[in-house]
């Protein structure tokens, strides 16, 4: 392991509700390639965690959206990386989704649906979370 892999990585995903469904992107590359979950990446330099949520939605879907609360901060720790992971409550103002950087799709589902899907890790926890704190 190197110096920078035994230091926890920031990122950020957001739960973005639109007519009670929430949006998910099935990550196209690793960690993680081929499970569903919440659209986000890693903080860039400079960034904040909002701003950085903000980009990571809009780069994978191409939804427009608007911020919310935090939900929470989740770890994902690995043999080869820790990441912690600020997420937050989002409402899409623009719903068309156009899949891009890291993502081989993008849909919004009904929570019910989720119950079969091969979800990446905090994923069903930070949408529970969410549903918590906005009114959908």
């Amino acid at each position: 392991m190197s110096e920078n892999s035994q230091r926890p990585i920031l990122g950020v995903s957001a739960v973005v509700f639109h007519q009670g469904k929430v949006l998910l992107v099935k990550r196209g590359k690793n960690p993680g390639r081929g499970l569903w979950s919440l659209p986000g990446g890693k903080v860039e330099f400079g960034e904040t965690v909002r701003t950085g949520a903000l980009r990571e939605v809009l780069e994978e879907t191409d939804v427009r959206v608007q911020i919310g609360k935090l939900v929470g901060i989740y770890d994902i720790v690995t043999d080869d990386a820790h990441f912690v992971i600020a997420c937050f409550t989002a409402v899409a103002s623009k719903p068309t989704i156009k899949v891009g950087g890291d993502a081989d799709d993008a849909a919004f589902f009904g929570v019910d649906e989720l119950k079969n899907f091969a979800l990446a890790p905090n994923t069903l926890q930070a949408i529970e979370d969410a549903q918590g704190l906005i009114q959908i």
